[in-house]
C-alpha cells in the first residue's frame, strides 16, 4: 500500500511473508517541534499585541529513524535526555503524529507510557482498575474477573476500596504496574517502570518482566538504566540528537551509551598554569589509545597521563611524584619517578619535561584527581605542588561495593570430618 511521504501512517502488518516475524517496523521516521522564540505570558500582551508576529525555531526530535523488533523481542531504547527516545515511544502509541515516515504493527498494543495517567483520582482502586481495563481493550467481564489479581500483585488489598486522591505515587505506580501486567497485547510499550516500590515489589516486577519474556511477548523498553537493559533485552538502540547512534547486543549498546554519556564530564585541568619560582605547569592531561584528549575512561581501558613542566631557572634536576585519589580524597595510587637519565638529571632554564605515563585501570566508576608534586633533586624540597592537576571519570565495569577492582582467583575448600 503505497504511502504519502508527507504525512507517516501506522498500519496494521498483515500480509504473511518475509516481514510476517516482525512486530514492529519503522522507516525514515521524521519529528519536529515548533518552539516560540518569545513567550506571551499574560493576558495583557494578548490585548496589546494580538497581531504580533511570532518566531519559532524548528526542533528537530527525530530525523530519519528506522528500525525492526522482531516479534517476541525483548528491545531496549537508551539515550540522554532530549534525545528523541520517549518521541519515538509516543509515536509508536500514536499519541504523537510524525511529520513523515511510516510505522507498521503486527498485533495489539498497549502503551504503558506514563503509569498512572488516566486514572481518575475520585474513584477508587477497583473503579479504576474497571475503566482503565476496559479502556486498554477488554471486556467488562475480563476486566472484573482479574481485578483481583490486579489488586494482589499490587499490594493494594488494604486500599482497594481508597479514593485514589489519598494514594501516594508509589501506590499508584504500583496499580498501574499492575495493571498492565493483565492486559492481553502482544505488544507493549514501556517507559521508565522499573523502580517502582520498595525492594520487594521491585523483585516482583522484575520476575514479571521476566515472564513476559519467556512467554513471547514484544516489548519495548524506554529507561536509563543500562543493568536492566542487559538483563531483560535481546537487543537495544542507542538514540542521539534524533537519530540512531547504535543498535544490536545490550552490552555493546551500553557502552557506547555509557562513553557518549560521560563525554565532557571531566572539569578543565586544575593544574595547567600553575607555577612556583622555578617551575611552571603547561600542560596536564588524560588520552586515549588515539592520542585524542579524553577526561572520561571506561573501566578497563589504560590510562594515559600527559604532563608538560617547563623549568624557570637552571635545576640540578627535578623529580615529579603524581597521587591518585578519588572523589573523597582517597589515595588510590602513589609513584615517583626522576625527570631525565640519572646521569644527565640537570634542567636548564627553559627547558621542558613530558612525563608520559601509562597504567593499568581497574578503577570502579567514579571521578578521580590526579595530584602533582615537583621536588628538587637529591632532597633539595618541594619545588611546587599541584593538587587536582587533572581530573577524571572512570564509568562502566562490574557493579560492585569498592575502589578498585582486583584480578584474583578464589578456591574454597571445606576439610575434615563432619560433626
Amino acid at each position: 500500500m503505497p504511502v504519502d511521504n508527507a504525512t507517516a501512517s501506522t498500519q496494521p502488518l498483515l500480509a504473511p511473508g518475509p516481514d510476517a516475524s516482525l512486530a514492529i517496523e519503522v522507516r525514515d521516521l521524521h519529528k519536529s517541534f515548533r518552539i516560540p522564540t518569545h513567550r506571551v505570558d499574560s493576558f495583557k500582551e494578548r490585548i496589546v499585541r494580538p497581531f504580533a508576529a511570532r518566531d519559532y525555531r524548528e526542533l528537530h526530535a527525530l530525523d530519519g529513524v528506522s528500525f525492526e523488533i522482531r516479534q517476541g523481542e525483548f528491545f531496549g531504547i537508551v539515550g540522554r535526555n532530549g534525545s528523541g527516545k520517549s518521541t519515538l515511544l509516543k509515536l509508536l502509541a500514536s499519541i504523537y503524529r510524525a511529520d513523515s515516515g511510516t510505522i507498521r504493527m503486527a498485533g495489539r498494543l498497549a502503551p504503558f507510557i506514563e503509569l498512572g495517567v488516566g486514572f481518575n483520582a475520585e474513584l477508587t482502586a477497583r473503579e479504576n482498575v474497571v475503566l482503565n481495563g476496559v479502556m486498554m481493550g477488554l471486556t467488562p467481564e475480563e476486566t472484573r474477573s482479574r481485578l483481583d489479581a490486579v489488586i494482589e500483585f499490587a499490594e493494594l488489598e488494604e486500599f482497594a476500596d481508597l479514593k485514589l486522591k489519598n494514594y501516594s505515587s508509589g501506590m499508584l505506580v504500583r496499580l498501574a504496574f499492575s495493571l498492565m501486567l493483565e492486559v492481553d497485547a502482544d505488544i507493549l510499550l514501556i517507559d521508565e517502570v522499573l523502580a517502582v516500590g520498595d525492594a520487594s515489589f521491585q523483585q516482583k516486577c522484575a520476575d514479571a518482566f521476566h515472564a513476559m519474556k519467556a512467554a513471547g511477548k514484544t516489548i519495548v523498553l524506554v529507561t536509563h538504566e543500562m543493568a536492566a537493559v542487559e538483563a531483560y533485552c535481546h537487543r537495544a538502540m542507542l538514540i542521539s540528537d534524533g537519530r540512531i547512534q547504535h543498535i544490536g547486543d545490550p552490552a555493546e549498546v551500553g557502552r557506547h551509551y555509557l562513553r557518549l554519556n560521560f563525554e565532557g564530564e571531566g572539569a578543565p585541568p586544575g593544574g595547567v598554569g600553575e607555577e612556583s619560582e622555578e617551575v611552571r605547569v603547561l600542560d596536564a592531561y588524560l588520552e586515549n589509545s588515539a592520542g585524542q584528549r579524553v577526561d572520561s575512561l571506561e573501566h578497563g581501558e589504560e590510562i594515559q597521563l600527559r604532563i608538560d613542566l617547563e623549568a624557570k631557572h637552571d635545576q640540578p634536576g627535578l623529580d615529579v611524584g603524581l597521587v591518585i585519589t578519588n572523589a573523597d580524597g582517597i589515595g588510590v595510587f602513589q609513584f615517583d619517578f626522576i625527570a631525565g637519565e640519572p646521569e644527565a638529571r640537570e634542567v636548564s632554564a627553559g627547558q621542558r619535561v613530558r612525563i608520559a605515563s601509562r597504567l593499568a585501570n581497574p578503577l570502579a566508576p567514579g571521578r578521580y584527581f590526579v595530584h602533582c608534586g615537583v621536588n628538587r633533586a637529591f632532597g633539595g624540597g618541594v619545588a611546587l605542588y599541584v593538587p587536582n592537576a587533572i581530573d577524571f571519570v572512570v564509568f562502566g565495569g562490574p557493579n560492585d561495593r569498592g575502589i578498585v577492582f582486583l584480578a584474583q582467583e578464589t578456591e574454597a575448600v571445606i576439610e575434615g570430618e563432619g560433626s
